[in-house]
């Protein structure tokens, strides 16, 4: 008991000393360690001026050249209709569509025959009879010159015109003849036949509805921003722009078909300004080549080759940040510095700019989420080869 109460004192002081020698003590701080500098990682593109040739972009429906009604010439009753005239069925210049009872147009042919040989031989008649009266007032003697009358030129004049009336009547007749069978105005296709066997047509009758097959034609709308972008002509002498065509309806989008504007409209479209300019484009069907057909009403986009731009700097359009703001790289080691640039010229893909840059300059291309004016950055791959060509854009080839 007495022991334990002496024990006790003594732990406690030895407790009381290690704790003041460890608070006493003083403590080491520890060392910063040293992290290396975290830098900006992008992609950049060494700008270098070159020219580049815009083009632009609209889209139209196809539509036929010549859309005509075939009428017929004379009246009668349809006795035949040829393969030729079916819905859908192409055709060329000059092929018989469909004929017309010819009876009644060869009887008048015989007709008109018959009356111009007799008015033929009533003309010799007449002649003949003209030169006798001469011979018979040579023959009696008398010394002044016979009156017209006499010499029966009047009775001559009239069998001459009798003779001009049934060449004209025969001419006519042969003609109604030919008639009766309906033939194409130019190399097409059938529309829509509204006519069939044995009905009675007349001369305003309509039979059916073609259009040519041999040209395609497309109204292109062109902006006002983009009128001068594009040389477009205003007269018949004025040279014809390419266009490169495709297909809207992703049917065929591996194709394109070449088209080129031949005239511009005289008006602009009352709601949106527009102005609208007429492609042409050759062998619509695929008559004569192994490209797809296109189809009247079928919705095309177009490429228009446009002006050339002189000089100019093309970047991608995932280098703009904001709405006109690019960062270039800039001394070294590079840093970040903003720019403003003014494009000249934009695509879903590329800017062009005419100013704002000198030749050799470098523009970061990737995306930069806290990009600050001064940020030091890194620079991991060369510049992009395609956007660097010193060569105009042009429109690619037809396939």
């Amino acid at each position: 008991m007495v022991l334990s109460r002496i024990i006790a004192p003594i732990a406690i002081l030895a407790l009381g000393g290690v704790a003041w020698y460890a608070l006493g003590k003083p403590i080491e701080k520890p060392k910063p360690i040293a992290l290396p500098e975290q830098l900006i990682k992008t992609e950049v593109l060494e700008l270098r001026p070159r020219d580049y040739q815009i083009r632009v972009e609209s889209q139209g429906t196809l539509r036929a050249q010549y859309v005509t009604t075939i009428t017929p010439q004379v009246s009668g009753v349809i006795v035949a209709i040829h393969p030729c005239f079916e819905d859908g069925a192409f055709f060329e210049k000059d092929q018989v569509l469909a004929e017309i009872e010819p009876a009644d147009f060869e009887a008048n042919l015989a007709g008109a025959e018959a009356r111009l040989a007799r008015a033929q031989a009533a003309l010799q008649q007449e002649m003949a009879r003209a030169k006798q009266a001469r011979l018979n007032w040579e023959d009696i003697g008398y010394d002044e010159e016979p009156s017209e009358l006499v010499l029966r030129v009047p009775q001559l004049k009239e069998a001459e015109a009798t003779v001009k009336a049934a060449t004209a009547e025969l001419d006519q007749a042969r003609r109604n003849l030919q008639r009766t069978k309906i033939r194409a105005p130019f190399a097409g296709r059938v529309k829509i036949r509204q006519v069939g066997l044995g009905q009675a047509v007349g001369s305003n009758s309509a039979l059916g509805e073609v259009f040519a097959s041999d040209l395609a034609e497309i109204r292109l709308p062109i902006s006002p921003s983009e009128w001068n972008l594009v040389k477009l002509p205003t007269t018949e002498t004025d040279p014809a722009v390419p266009v490169l065509l495709s297909d809207a309806t992703g049917v065929n989008a591996a194709y394109s078909w070449q088209a080129e504007i031949i005239r511009t409209e005289g008006t602009l479209d009352e709601t949106t300004r527009e102005l609208f300019a007429i492609a042409r484009l050759k062998d619509p069907f695929a008559r004569k080549s192994k490209a797809p057909p296109l189809r009247i009403g079928q919705p095309l986009r177009a490429t228009i080759e446009g002006v050339v731009l002189s000089q100019v700097y093309v970047f991608p359009r995932k280098a703009l940040r904001g709405v006109n703001r690019v960062y270039m790289a800039e001394q070294s080691p590079p840093v970040l510095a903003r720019r403003e640039v003014t494009p000249l010229w934009t695509t879903s893909t590329e800017i062009v700019v005419k100013e704002g840059f000198t030749p050799g300059e470098k523009m970061t291309i990737s995306p930069l989420t806290y990009a600050v004016d001064g940020a030091k950055i890194e620079i991991i791959s060369s510049p992009v080869e395609s956007a660097s060509e010193d060569k105009p854009s042009a429109l690619p080839p037809k396939s």
